[in-house]
């Protein structure tokens, strides 16, 4: 098993690029164009490129799990089987998947050229929007738990992107779908911010998606091997 401080080390780091990648696309398209559709498509198109090229890269590291809720739900679909992480090492990368989400936000506020440490004015929290971050964390966990539990993880890397990018657009929240970006968020007072005041709803909605889309996957696929249990995000024999 890799030790427990390269894999935090690679949450943070990867949660960091992400969140780098998500406000830094959405500073951009905002500075070159008003119209909110192509704003929109910048920032979803960046972060499906981004988000496919941090799973390939940090994955054998630490799973490149980047979201608490993952994590969570590999720990959880782990237990009976005596596979994926421990509850320590669960808390551990909550805090470090959290700490990078905001290094993140910081470091693509510097990169334009912005205020380091912001506070985001942008409400986002109506019940369509909660809807939208159940319904997007859901089918998060669906994919990622469904493609390991079939022995098809390889693919984890294009299909996650895939799913996040479409979710950016068929959810009315554009698919937050991770506490620890939420979080990281928060501090980017720009296109891709969300206010302190919508954060609670939007975990809280996290945390019933993730619930929900863990009890469809053991519905689905009740039968998993120690092996496919591991492979939470991509397949990372070197860390187990």
């Amino acid at each position: 098993m890799t030790d427990l401080p390269r894999r935090l080390l690679a949450e943070f780091v990867g949660t960091a690029a992400l969140v780098t990648v998500v406000v830094g696309s959405g500073i951009a398209a905002a500075q070159l164009t008003g119209d909110a559709a192509l704003r929109l498509l910048a920032n979803s198109t960046a972060t499906v490129l981004g988000l496919g090229v941090l799973i390939l890269v940090f994955g054998p590291v630490s799973g490149a799990h980047f979201n608490p809720v993952v994590s969570v739900a590999d720990w959880l679909a782990g237990r009976r089987a005596g596979t994926g992480p421990t509850a320590r090492d669960t808390l551990a990368y909550a805090v470090a998947q959290t700490a990078g989400a905001v290094a993140g936000a910081v470091t693509a506020n510097v990169m334009f050229d912005l205020d380091p440490v912001q506070v985001s004015g942008h409400d986002r929290v109506g019940a369509g929007h909660l809807v939208g971050e159940v319904v997007a964390t859901a089918g998060l966990i669906v994919v990622v738990f469904a493609l390991a539990r079939s022995g098809r993880a390889a693919l984890s890397a294009s299909a996650v992107a895939a799913y996040i990018g479409a979710a950016y657009w068929f959810t009315s929240s554009t698919s937050f779908a991770n506490p620890a970006v939420t979080v990281g968020r928060v501090f980017s007072d720009t296109f891709a911010g969300i206010a302190p005041a919508s954060v609670p709803g939007f975990v809280a909605a996290q945390i019933a998606g993730a619930a929900a889309g863990l009890a469809l996957v053991t519905f689905l696929y009740p039968r998993v091997g120690a092996r496919a249990a591991a492979d939470a995000v991509v397949p990372h024999a070197e860390t187990r």
